[in-house]
């Protein structure tokens, strides 16, 4: 029931129409929308899978579509008895990818294949622009820890709660969030909050108290009141008192004011103190921006607490994934369909496609390739890739390696992959970042990387194109 009206609508008019059990083929992917999309790190998958192997209409769920009268008691009874029965390839979690590359292919019977359209987009979509914002905050971060702090600022309890796993997926070595910690096995961090020092008598009373609950864990936030006059000193004198008791205090947390100044002189304080180990944390409405600039100015930050900017994914609310119909089967036979628009951007490829990776000698990605999912490609042959807007644009590669990104998933409705665990994925996309070269990452006005199309894809959409013009003369 996750679902738009307008899928259970042309479902139902697929079941009077007898047209429902054709065999059809959609794709999802993402449309270019601007720097921070020129890469995207997938993510949402599992979630996708658990939805598709439970999908069922319950009778409360009957009741409710039979109130609507919109549909026939044959529909009805079509649903009570529905399972997804078709085929589905994707790119495993953490996979780079590029826009109008497809993440999903979905083959299935037509009426199932669009039923599940709005859940994947929504799984989808969400996961994998969070995870790409993660990326590029941990790229920012250069080698610096990054938590994920969002919870509380997230659009509700399921965006924090997958908000943090695509962080985790993203590059983030930590979360915030208990429950997430506790769903996929990744470690929940935290200090205290300014009301812990409020409550006190004293900001040093405070921070006594703390030290005397967690002296294996202690990080101060020292800027409740006057971060250098009287925080960073009370942190270190507490710290004095937790060696003498032998226990190495963690650091303190900045949350506020001239990150890069403060920063800069409790290092020193520290340093002069004796405790050049301990860490210093910064949170604060920080983004990929702030802490390269920070960064660049010399700011002595060792961790990084991101929340609002990440788990909104701000500058970039949505990632604007699409599902398309690409091929239909009619009288037995597979037919490629295409989306025209006048905005070329609009324009889908048609056919059953796949995606191909090729990388060179040194291992980075040089370029990826959509071809149909029935070209046979061998490595060690010249192989010719073209822009496919300026196809003048073009060069053969002999030396490369070529690797096939879409995964089987599902095989007549049952699942073959096995699913692997956050950290697996956390390491997998941290793998696929760095076959990127570092023109292909940087945070403004990136080198755009070549996706292009394969001859026969190429050569099938102009005839699609042609045809369509054809009949509108």
């Amino acid at each position: 029931m996750m679902t738009d009206l307008y899928q259970l609508t042309m479902m139902y008019g697929y079941f009077k129409h007898r047209m429902g059990e054709n065999k059809a083929v959609f794709d999802l992917f993402y449309r270019k929308s601007g720097d921070t999309t020129a890469h995207c790190v997938t993510a949402g998958l599992e979630q996708a899978i658990e939805y598709i192997e439970q999908i069922k209409f319950s009778e409360d769920d009957l009741a409710y579509l039979r109130e609507l009268r919109l549909f026939d008691e044959g529909f009805i009874e079509y649903l009570r008895n529905f399972s997804f029965t078709g085929d589905v390839d994707a790119m495993p979690e953490g996979t780079l990818v590029f826009p109008n590359e497809p993440i999903v292919r979905v083959t299935a019977p037509l009426i199932q294949a669009q039923l599940v359209e709005t859940a994947l987009l929504n799984i989808i979509n969400h996961q994998t622009l969070i995870a790409t914002k993660a990326a590029r905050v941990c790229q920012a971060a250069g080698d610096g820890t990054v938590l994920e702090f969002g919870l509380r600022r997230a659009q509700g309890p399921d965006a924090g709660i997958y908000g943090a796993r695509a962080a985790i997926i993203g590059g983030c070595n930590a979360t915030s969030n208990v429950y997430a910690g506790m769903m996929y096995g990744v470690p929940p961090r935290g200090t205290h909050a300014h009301s812990w020092v409020m409550s006190f008598p004293t900001e040093l009373d405070a921070f006594r108290a703390y030290a005397d609950v967690f002296p294996d864990g202690c990080m101060l936030l020292v800027d409740t009141y006057d971060t250098l006059g009287s925080g960073v000193p009370n942190a270190i004198t507490v710290f004095r008192e937790l060696r003498e008791k032998g226990y190495e205090p963690v650091g303190i947390r900045l949350d506020s004011g001239d990150l890069k100044y403060l920063s800069q002189e409790a290092r020193k304080m520290l340093d002069a103190a004796g405790f050049p180990n301990a860490k210093i944390t910064a949170s604060g409405d920080l983004d990929e921006e702030l802490i390269w600039d920070l960064r660049a100015q010399g700011a002595k930050i060792d961790v990084w607490g991101v929340g609002t900017k990440l788990i909104t994914s701000e500058g970039t609310t949505a990632l604007g994934g699409v599902y398309k119909l690409a091929a239909e089967e009619v009288s037995g036979k597979m037919v490629p369909r295409i989306k025209i628009s006048e905005n070329p951007a609009k324009i889908t490829n048609p056919g059953v496609k796949t995606v191909y990776r090729i990388y060179d000698k040194q291992g980075y990605a040089q370029a990826d390739l959509v071809a149909l999912k029935d070209e046979v490609y061998i490595e060690g042959e010249p192989l010719t890739i073209f822009d496919p807007e300026h196809t003048w644009k073009r060069m053969t590669l002999t030396d490369y390696r070529m690797r096939e990104l879409l995964a089987p998933i599902f095989r007549n409705g049952k699942r073959v992959y096995e699913l692997p665990d956050v950290q697996t994925i956390r390491k997998t996309a941290k793998a696929e970042l760095d076959t990127l070269w570092d023109e292909y990452k940087r945070l403004h006005r990136p080198q755009l990387y070549k996706v292009d199309l394969s001859l026969p894809l190429w050569n099938l959409k102009r005839e699609l194109i042609e045809k369509f013009r054809s009949q509108q003369l």
